[in-house]
This record gives structure tokens, sequence and C-alpha cells, in this order.
């Protein structure tokens, strides 16, 4: 898993993670960028997204 130094160079750098990230709900993108350094992976990026659509964010 290739890992990125913040959110802002994963979604720029991975096609994939772009896409996801840009259907998630805007309320989910805007938690997520708050915490933008925790989320370094596409990994961590599902992760958090399916933490923060199960209410548990």
């Amino acid at each position: 898993m290739k890992r990125y130094p913040d959110l802002r160079a994963l979604i720029f750098q991975d096609a994939d993670a772009r896409q996801y990230y840009n259907e998630l709900p805007e309320y989910v993108r805007e938690m997520i960028q708050s915490r933008g350094g925790d989320v370094n992976s596409f990994d961590s990026l599902k992760s958090h997204a399916d933490r923060l659509l199960k209410g548990d964010g």
C-alpha cells in the first residue's frame, strides 16, 4: 500500500482515491479534510469514510 504525506497528495496522485473521495457526501469529505494528516493512503481514506458514514466518526 502506497502512503502519501497527506490527503491532498493522496487525492492528487492516486486516481482511484480521488474518484472515491469525490463520490463521498460533502459532509464526509469536510470531516476527512479536517483530519487530512491522518489520511495518507487509499486504505486509510476508506477506513475514515466508512466510520463517518456509519456514524462512528
